[in-house]
């Protein structure tokens, strides 16, 4: 330094082989997963996505066994294989597993794996976030499957409509609580991994990748996250609702105190029409990935194949009541929603005509993946046909909880879901195990499955339609379908030993097996970056991405990125790393330090579990210490892995170009993360709500009068002291973005007390007013209502205080505000939840 200026240290010379070494050296230690017993504190994608898949299909594989006891039940009449009631608790745990512990997780788990190789990224943004998934998905799995070796399984199928499973008198034991409570914690993990998959696709893309440049499979992935979102809270209101009139007797659902079970029918399907389609893109995903590597041409109408993923997702909100048909619903409604059901089939077709379009202009080149690409679209326009039938009121009405509705059911679920699978763990086999799998082993499990299936479930439609109901242990021979019964059992174990196959092919020694070559299959894609065998640190350098199949299109691409001569080759301060670019364009913004190992997320994950198991058994005190220690275990979590103040302000990740270390605000992913958070949160609040204006349109007499209510007085006070900590806990963030950190320490505290407050005054009215929520749905909704509200307050609360300790700390200053900024937008929801809640409890009833 001779002239006031400081040197620019050079560029690593990335044709030197010593200087590549050396950063391989320091990538490869810094990526590393841990040994020996701290291995279960691994949080790297390719890790978690792995034991992710593994235990999706351990418990798909439970599921089968227990399909295959249904079919040697009904294999012939009047069958004693099984007792009615460990018989419909075999065929509840099936449709549970099924489609909660394996349709769902499964695309979860494989875009773990998948999504940050296609998208050039090192790892997702949240990687402590997919570990927490992870265990809450496990345990949960484990509990909810478990119950059956107790003889305490869930046993009034996998939709649990009341008042069959909210009355004692039908339905005793811990049943419907084991469902309820575990399949509630298992949608935490659901949309855990969804607020994760949405922030890496949108933000963790490589430079240059702008949105029309993107995988088609991120497309999908982003469609089939954004659902999630809004598809399993109403689930959990739903939830909420059955568990308090099981375990306290609100009347939710009781008719004889103002309840309506069709308003379960509503939340239920609200998720589970949605459902099906989110088990079904993320398939169709695969099938994008496949079909133009084997057609050896890029997609034809790649924008007609994203604008109808989009279209799929959005209409498939619309029509829920198509399974509620025989409910009794005003005629203009079931032509409403039989109109939507019928339309969702035209972007359904697009996807199916993009998919033949391609291969017929391109040079086909046969494999096991086409083949089982061939079945999977075969088998689900059959299913769609079917579909096309039931979406029919008329007809509906006839086949309605029928073995025809079994047949249509598996036909678009295993056809749109399980061959593509299948078809993608023989293509991406080899970057998960380095080689690939036996085309012999796979052709003969193609064929064992397909016409298995096909033996099994197509004489099911004759089975409906000869009158054969759904969900009966046994069935009189005078029916007439002994015949058909037991052709379909002998058919589901011909498709059984098929899957089985592809297991042993899995899971079957190599020896000395040589490792597959790079990109065996000659894709186009990023994921083929992959090394044979592969590297933890994902890409060697991140790239530069100008077109959608850079492996075909960009020239020296692979040479270029294993030289580190794009960004990020080297790992000089031993930190985990990668980039966030902008939304629209792939602009880059910042070199984000990811997290490394950590037993937190377990630790959290388990006691969060013990939350949902204690409830369950009404075991209040060690539910509350839970609470407690789970808290704790996630505040521990957040303080030691988020928002950490880098030693230096930016960094030089390579080409010349310098990024900062930390953002705060709509530029950071934390912030992006909380807005995903709460938009599902307010999605569940909402099916609150629409429960309140559900009874509202149902009853003369909802709500009664002003005078019954909660009154006036107190949820407007609690309305003021929300508001005021609202605008407390956003001058605080100003105030402290400005230097005036004491003031915005003050602001801080007293809007954590503030809240508090305006929790408690919440409660206080419906409380002081004598609302008893056994008595009426009335004040029970009123309650329910204003508990949410309340908890969210507190919830609130502690926000508050935790970024008051992070200034206290140092850990939270005028630059490095990333934690206040994420806590006034949870308030902002906050705002809008408070306005809501009071508005529909005390306010609404002076106007009805």
């Amino acid at each position: 330094m001779t002239d006031g200026t400081i040197e620019t240290p050079a560029e690593p010379d990335q044709e030197d082989e010593e200087v590549r070494r050396g950063q391989e050296e320091r990538l490869r230690k810094v990526w590393a997963a841990p040994k020996g017993w701290r291995y279960w504190s691994a949080v790297n994608n390719t890790e978690i996505g792995v034991w992710y898949t593994a235990a999706a299909f351990g418990f798909m594989l439970f599921a089968g066994v227990l399909a295959l006891m249904v079919r040697v039940q009904l294999a012939v009449p009047e069958n004693d294989f099984l007792s009615a009631t460990l018989y419909n608790q075999v065929f509840t745990l099936h449709g549970t597993a099924m489609m909660f512990l394996f349709a769902v997780p499964i695309f979860e788990a494989v875009a773990i794996i998948l999504l940050p190789q296609m998208l050039g990224a090192r790892d997702l943004p949240f990687p402590r976030l997919s570990a927490f998934g992870f265990w809450c998905f496990l345990i949960g799995g484990v509990f909810v499957c478990g119950s059956i070796f107790f003889g305490a399984a869930p046993n009034a199928g996998w939709f649990m409509y009341p008042p069959l499973t909210t009355n004692e008198q039908y339905t005793p034991g811990y049943g419907p609580d084991i469902w309820l409570l575990g399949l509630s914690f298992i949608e935490v993990a659901s949309i855990a991994a969804a607020v994760e998959l949405i922030v890496g696709t949108l933000k963790c893309r490589p430079p240059g990748m702008r949105l029309n440049l993107m995988p088609l499979y991120a497309w999908y992935v982003l469609v089939v996250a954004g659902m999630i979102l809004f598809a399993f809270p109403p689930l959990i209101a739903g939830d909420i609702l059955f568990e308090l009139e099981r375990m306290f007797d609100w009347p939710f659902f009781d008719p004889s105190r103002g309840g309506d079970p069709v308003l379960w029918q509503h939340l239920f399907w609200i998720f589970g029409h949605p459902e099906v389609y989110i088990v079904f893109l993320p398939a169709i995903a695969l099938v994008a990935m496949i079909v133009p590597t084997f057609a050896q041409r890029p997609i034809l109408g790649y924008s007609w194949i994203v604008l109808a993923a989009v279209g799929t997702g959005f209409i498939s909100f619309g029509l829920w009541v198509h399974h509620m048909y025989t409910t009794g619903l005003p005629s203009i409604s079931l032509g409403f929603f039989s109109a939507a059901s019928e339309a969702v089939a035209i972007p359904t077709g697009v996807q199916i005509f993009v998919f033949l379009a391609t291969l017929l202009t391109g040079r086909v080149i046969y494999s096991v993946p086409m083949l089982f690409v061939s079945g999977a679209l075969a088998t689900f326009v059959i299913g769609g046909l079917t579909g096309v039938m039931v979406a029919l009121v008329p007809f509906d009405w006839q086949a309605h909880d029928t073995y025809f509705i079994v047949a249509h059911l598996h036909y678009v679920l295993i056809g749109g879901m399980l061959f593509p699978l299948a078809a993608g763990i023989y293509y991406y086999w080899p970057i998960v195990g380095s080689r690939r799998l036996s085309d012999k082993l796979g052709r003969v499990a193609f064929w064992l499955m397909f016409v298995g299936f096909n033996v099994a479930f197509l004489p099911m439609h004759y089975s409906g339609l000869a009158g054969m109901a759904r969900r009966v242990w046994t069935y009189s021979e005078e029916l007439g379908v002994g015949t058909a019964n037991l052709v379909s059992s002998i058919g589901a174990f011909v498709f059984a030993s098929g899957f089985l196959v592809i297991v042993w092919d899995v899971l079957r020694p190599r020896g000395n097996a040589p490792y597959a070559k790079r990109n065996p299959w000659n894709a186009g894609t990023l994921e083929w970056l992959t090394e044979m065998p592969g590297e933890d640190w994902g890409v060697r350098s991140v790239p530069i991405i100008t077109s959608r199949y850079p492996l075909w299109e960009q020239p020296n691409f692979i040479d270029d990125v294993d030289k580190g001569r794009f960004y990020l080759p080297d790992a000089q301060e031993m930190k985990r790393e990668t980039l966030i670019t902008s939304v629209l364009d792939g602009e880059p913004l910042q070199c984000l330090r990811v997290p490394g190992p950590s037993f937190m997320p377990m630790i959290a994950a388990v006691f969060t579990g013990a939350v949902f198991i204690f409830a369950t058994f009404h075991w209040w005190a060690a539910t509350i210490i839970s609470m407690g220690l789970a808290a704790v275990s996630i505040i521990v979590w957040l303080w030691r892995g988020t928002a950490q103040i880098p030693e230096k302000t930016e960094k030089d990740v390579g080409l010349g170009l310098t990024l900062p270390l930390y953002k705060s605000g709509p530029q950071s992913i934390g912030w992006w993360a909380m807005f995903i958070t709460m938009t599902g949160d307010a999605t569940a609040f909402i099916g609150l709500i629409f429960g309140y204006y559900y009874f509202f349109t149902i009853h003369i007499d909802f709500p009664p009068s002003a005078e019954v209510g909660p009154g006036i007085l107190w949820p407007s006070v609690s309305l003021f002291l929300f508001a005021t900590t609202w605008g407390a806990s956003l001058l605080a963030r100003r105030l402290n973005r400005a230097g005036r950190v004491g003031v915005a320490r003050a602001l801080m505290a007293s809007g954590a007390i503030l809240s508090f407050g305006a929790s408690a005054a919440l409660l206080w009215g419906p409380f002081v007013t004598g609302l008893n929520p056994t008595v009426h749905v009335y004040p029970a909704t009123v309650w329910v209502l204003a508990i949410w509200t309340a908890v969210h307050g507190v919830v609130g609360s502690l926000m508050l205080a935790y970024c008051l300790a992070r200034s206290l700390t140092g850990r939270l200053t005028p630059e490095h505000d990333m934690d206040l900024w994420n806590v006034v937008l949870y308030w902002h929801f906050m705002a809008a939840t408070v306005v809501l809640t009071v508005a529909t409890i005390a306010f609404f009833p002076m106007l009805a």
